[in-house]
């Protein structure tokens, strides 16, 4: 679980941003799906552009996992973020190494990027609901 000094804001980043950016960079960027709990509520939504609407902390962890375990190296890299109210929009760059099938696709060995647009809707200080739409025709045109 996060502490709560660990989501004060850092570097000028207000409390929510600091949490999209413990998101990516914590979470994501090393696997870490203990963090979960701490950023999104219990039955919090995601809709993301590799899979279906998934619900809850559950769901959401074997998303983890299929993703990492398909793209080794996965990093994401935060190019913008914008608050407004209790939303965080950004844009994102996600990359890794394509080691397992993806997208009925089968690994390439290549690294291959694409560019997401994540919208986070905040209540209570976690995430409620979170919406990612992603550029999947040039990911498509990398993996082959």
């Amino acid at each position: 679980m996060l502490s709560h000094e660990r989501l004060l804001p850092l570097g000028g980043l207000s409390r929510h941003k600091e949490i999209v950016r413990v998101f990516y960079k914590d979470m994501w960027d090393h696997g870490d799906k203990t963090l979960i709990p701490s950023i999104f509520h219990h039955d919090f939504t995601f809709r993301g552009s590799l899979g279906p609407v998934l619900r809850g902390h559950e769901q959401f962890a074997d998303y983890v996992d299929m993703v990492t375990q398909a793209l080794d190296q996965y990093t994401t890299d935060i190019l913008d973020l914008v608050e407004e109210n209790n939303k965080v929009f950004g844009k994102v760059r996600f990359h890794g190494i394509h080691r397992k099938e993806l997208l009925g696709v089968a690994a390439t060995g290549m690294h291959v990027w694409w560019y997401g647009v994540p919208m986070f809707t905040f209540e209570d200080g976690k995430v409620r609901d979170l919406w990612v739409l992603g550029d999947l025709h040039g990911l498509l045109g990398r993996l082959q």
